[in-house]
């Protein structure tokens, strides 16, 4: 005798053959539930498909991103004992000069302010400088010639072949410059580089006294860097006061610059997928809304509750898993656009391939979240009893407290909590989104409630029928009004906020650059040149704005301690702190080291300037007697790099002379004018006979007379350089538009799922309808009736969420430019007008559209196809 099998939950054959069969009706409305969970998923994978592309090629071309095994900077020359020290070490060396410098453009006219580098030696040992035509490379060092950045010479239509005149000299363009280590197309429009071989340097004379230049020192090593050597390595470097970077710390470097890039985008992909889950709760709640008879059915030929749970658990989980495969495979082919809009941004080419671990984590992130989202209306279902078959008003939803849907509901808080402090690896800033995203849902769900409540409270009797049909569907059953608003509003808040964080940083911009600010700052002006600078002024008609001295020189000790004996305190700086405790305090010891040992500009006066006003202390303007204290003045946000401190004694070493200073107060710099700003700021009194160069600041009326005035310095003065606000703020524009294309590219998938979202929500929002319609049809109501409620419907829903959205947009901007810009907010009209439209118009033309069917055909035709 056969034994009979359990009825669960061994009997799992059964259970799946049910789960297929009850499908086969409604397999379309299930597609809605597949679709809005794919693109979410799609753009998880493709973001980290391509972070581990992009890890690897870090890894692979490690030696390629720094040129060398050991970059050494400093703004000096390398003392005689450094450098026998380093002919000791390395097996290989090379140098390069780089400084700022005006160049002109005979053919055209033109001049334009640059990064010129001079390179001695055979660098990069690793990697290629690339160049077009190939052969420039080699070309431009054999003679005065020179490479020109690609951008340059496309924005000054420069060919090969041209002259361009640097400093006294002339060089030969033999090519443009495409890439060369650690050099992104970011930095190519914020400073352009001309190369040109260390030999020919001299004869241009721009090298003057004062005149900023950084020296880099490249070594390469027998087999790389010698692990066993590196800590000596170091301690020696340090003790000479000299910036390094090995390949591991450029890899590093790159490695966190992006990761932070990469945390942005995981995030913006996240709130793509929260979306989709409610466009799968959505789905789920509807469909099965729709097989309540079914279910009472099935309990009535003995199906249990569990069973019934589980068979309708098979197939959103297979939908979820569906849609999370189409989702990974999507992604992996969209990881590979992700170069094309990254590529001024990264500092190498990126060869893709397929990331397993990423297509199964999305995979594994799509069905969790996917069947956690549809647990709530899924355990509605335990509760459908045989009676539901006679009982016509007996709803899904029944309010009957259950502890297992709360508990479902602490487990998505849970998962999104997850999932934001894996990306952030910081438990506020976790703590702080996840609340965001909670709190705009619990808003989105109230305003739905209160709607809702007030047009059921206050029902307009006195109106026209099809206004009182159309807002009697606000909250008559089968309603929408909660899940387009959610769903819809949150579209609307993400991406209306997207748009109003990058006017933020164009208005910071643009503040930075008002109609009454300086415009062009000379610097390196000689002091015999000063007055002949003065001239060029006059002639131009150009005001003089602002007159600066500018002394370099060091700090030699604090508080009567020199710099290498000072233990810093990690907390006494504010930097991200990552890995081990020592390790942190290491590096927390050489960063403020490094801080405090570093070279300075710094310049004298007897008055403050009206980017600067003093916060703490007294400012001191003069010193009238050479034995009184000098006081000096040091900007706040010098103070949060390096932790001094009102009363702190400075002792400068000015040329070979020690000057002895203290703290007296403290300033407020708004830094983002373009004008001559200091970190530390001297009284008069002191420093005038000190070896000094000179800062002119002006305004020009025009480009014309910009583009005039830089061509006769060039000419006269070729070591002073100009720089060119207008031209800065339309490159700082420019990146900022870079910057905002990948923010709005990520946001596509965001707008995408949002309007799978809306378009599911509305045709489900059909099936509900259809009936209701059909009877308005039956009873002598016209199609344009029945077309006029659904607009006006959809036009309120499309409405409210919209507006809502915006709402959130403009509070959570708000905060971001008070808190974070620090600049006040002031929304623009036009943008909020387009954007509500947009939304709306959608909401009520894809409505529209899902009505045809009714208005199209007969009502027994269409309840035939129901």
């Amino acid at each position: 005798m056969k034994k009979s099998l359990p009825k669960l939950p061994l009997n799992l054959v059964w259970l799946f053959k049910m789960a297929w069969r009850d499908s086969r009706r409604n397999r379309g409305r299930l597609l809605l539930f597949l679709t809005a969970i794919t693109l979410g998923i799609a753009a998880l994978v493709a973001i980290q498909s391509f972070n581990d592309s992009l890890k690897q090629d870090i890894d692979r071309q490690s030696q390629g991103l720094l040129g060398a095994d050991l970059a050494i900077e400093s703004r000096s020359t390398l003392s005689p004992p450094i450098q026998q020290y380093i002919d000791s070490i390395a097996v290989e060396q090379a140098s390069e000069s780089a400084f700022a410098s005006m160049i002109l453009l005979p053919r055209t006219g033109d001049s334009r302010l640059v990064q010129v580098r001079a390179l001695k030696g055979n660098f990069p040992f690793y990697g290629a400088i690339k160049t077009e035509p190939t052969e420039a490379v080699q070309n431009y060092r054999k003679r005065a010639g020179a490479l020109l950045d690609k951008t340059l010479m496309k924005q000054f239509k420069v060919q090969v072949g041209d002259s361009v005149k640097v400093g006294t000299s002339m060089f030969v363009v033999e090519g443009a410059l495409v890439s060369a280590p650690g050099q992104t197309g970011i930095t190519a429009s914020v400073a352009p580089a001309v190369y040109v071989s260390d030999e020919y340097l001299d004869k241009a004379a721009l090298i003057q006294k004062g005149s900023r230049i950084e020296y880099s020192y490249y070594l390469k090593f027998k087999e790389g860097m010698p692990a066993s050597q590196l800590a000596s390595i170091e301690a020696r470097l340090e003790q000479e006061r000299l910036r390094y970077e090995t390949v591991e710390s450029r890899k590093q470097a790159i490695g966190r610059a992006f990761d932070f890039f990469d945390r942005f985008l995981y995030l913006v992909a996240f709130v793509a997928l929260l979306l989709g889950c409610i466009g799968v709760a959505s789905a789920v709640y509807i469909y099965l809304k729709n097989k309540l008879r079914t279910i009472a059915v099935l309990r009535c030929v003995g199906a249990r509750s569990t069973q019934v749970f589980i068979i309708y658990l098979i197939q959103v989980v297979t939908m979820g898993f569906l849609g999370s495969v189409i989702g990974a495979i999507l992604g992996s082919a969209i990881q590979t656009l992700l170069p094309q809009v990254l590529q001024d941004f990264l500092p190498f080419e990126i060869s893709l391939s397929v990331s397993w671990p990423a297509i199964f984590s999305g995979i594994l992130i799509g069905t969790g979240m996917s069947l956690l989202f549809a647990l709530a209306p899924l355990l509605s279902l335990r509760k459908i009893s045989p009676l539901r078959t006679i009982r016509v008003a007996e709803d899904v939803h029944q309010k009957d407290r259950d502890p297992l849907k709360w508990l479902v509901w602490l487990l998505i808080a849970a998962s999104i909590f997850g999932f934001v402090f894996w990306q952030l690896g910081d438990l506020l800033q976790a703590v702080i989104f996840s609340l965001g995203i909670g709190i705009a849902f619990l808003l989105l769900v109230a305003v739905a409630a209160i709607v809702m409540w007030l047009t059921k409270r206050f029902f307009p009797t006195g109106w026209s029928y099809v206004w009182r049909q159309s807002i009697a569907n606000l909250y008559r059953p089968n309603n929408q009004t909660r899940t387009l608003i959610v769903s819809i509003g949150l579209g609307t808040a993400l991406l209306t906020t997207l748009f109003f964080i990058q006017n933020l940083l164009l208005d910071r911009v643009n503040l930075a650059g008002g109609q009454d600010l300086p415009n062009m700052i000379l610097f390196d002006i000689q002091s015999s040149q000063k007055e002949g600078v003065k001239q060029l002024f006059e002639a131009e008609e150009l005001p003089i704005l602002q007159e600066a001295p500018i002394v370099t020189m060091r700090l030699a000790e604090l508080n009567g301690q020199t710099i290498q004996d000072i233990d810093f305190e990690p907390e006494d700086i504010a930097f991200e702190n990552e890995g081990p405790a020592d390790e942190v305090n290491n590096r927390d010891n050489r960063r403020n080291r490094r801080t405090l040992s570093r070279e300075y500009r710094i310049s004298f006066r007897d008055y403050l300037v009206d980017t600067e006003e003093i916060i703490e202390g007294e400012w001191f303007p003069r010193v009238e007697s050479p034995d009184d204290t000098i006081y000096i003045s040091v900007a706040e946000r010098f103070t949060k790099m390096t932790g001094l401190k009102m009363g702190d004694e400075l002792t400068f070493n000015v040329q070979g002379a020690l000057i002895k200073t203290v703290v007296g107060s403290i300033r407020k710099v708004d830094w983002a004018r373009l004008q001559s700003n200091f970190f530390v700021l001297f009284p008069a009194g002191v420093l005038e006979e000190a070896p000094q160069f000179h800062i002119l600041v002006t305004r020009s009326p025009s480009k014309e007379v910009t583009a005039r005035f830089q061509q006769q310095l060039v000419l006269d003065y070729p070591n002073v350089s100009a720089v060119d606000l207008d031209l800065i703020l339309s490159t700082v524009e420019d990146v900022l538009s870079k910057v905002s294309f990948v923010i709005q590219f990520m946001a596509l998938f965001s707008i995408l799922t949002g309007l799978m979202v809306l378009i599911g929500s509305v045709i489900l929002s059909k099936f509900q309808r259809v009936k209701e319609s059909v009877l308005l049809r039956t009873l002598g109501a016209q199609s344009g009736q029945i077309l006029k409620i659904n607009a006006l419907e959809y036009f309120l829903l499309g409405s409210l969420a919209s507006l809502t959205g915006i709402l959130l947009a403009l509070v959570g901007s708000y905060l971001l430019a008070r808190f974070s810009f620090k600049i006040s907010f002031v929304p623009e009209i036009l943008p909020i007008i387009t954007i509500y439209v947009i939304i709306t118009s959608l909401t009520v033309i894809i409505g529209l559209l899902n009505s045809r069917e009714v208005v199209s055909q007969s009502p027994l035709a269409v309840l035939r196809g129901q």
